[in-house]
């Protein structure tokens, strides 16, 4: 199966397909989209309303990876369930603990 993101020179770009007002805040694993790409699909309890979802999302990956908020950024996608977020830092680094948050590591990481 393909990886949901791809790597950057400063970072790495992470598909995502968003499903607010959930019951609760998590990770579903990895989907395949319509057209064939692979997205790591997440869901919020936050409703999609004044950018909440987005920041409920935002905060939730950078909680999960070890990161800071503000190396988690929307690039695209921000009224839409699809969505890119750019994670700045070491790109092998990253791609790691994101392949280890897909592997069923609930846990959130230790950052290094």
């Amino acid at each position: 199966m393909q990886s949901p993101f791809t790597l950057d020179a400063d970072g790495l770009t992470l598909a995502v397909r968003l499903t607010p007002r959930a019951s609760r805040t998590g990770l579903d694993g990895v989907r395949t989209e319509a057209d064939g790409r692979p997205v790591l699909a997440l869901r919020v309890a936050a409703p999609p309303v004044e950018g909440a979802a987005n920041a409920a999302l935002t905060a939730f990956v950078a909680r999960s990876l070890g990161l800071r908020r503000a190396e988690v950024t929307l690039v695209a996608g921000e009224t839409a369930r699809s969505k890119r977020l750019h994670l700045s830092g070491d790109p092998q680094v990253l791609a790691a603990r994101v392949e280890a948050w897909i592997g069923g590591a609930d846990a959130p990481l230790k950052r290094s």
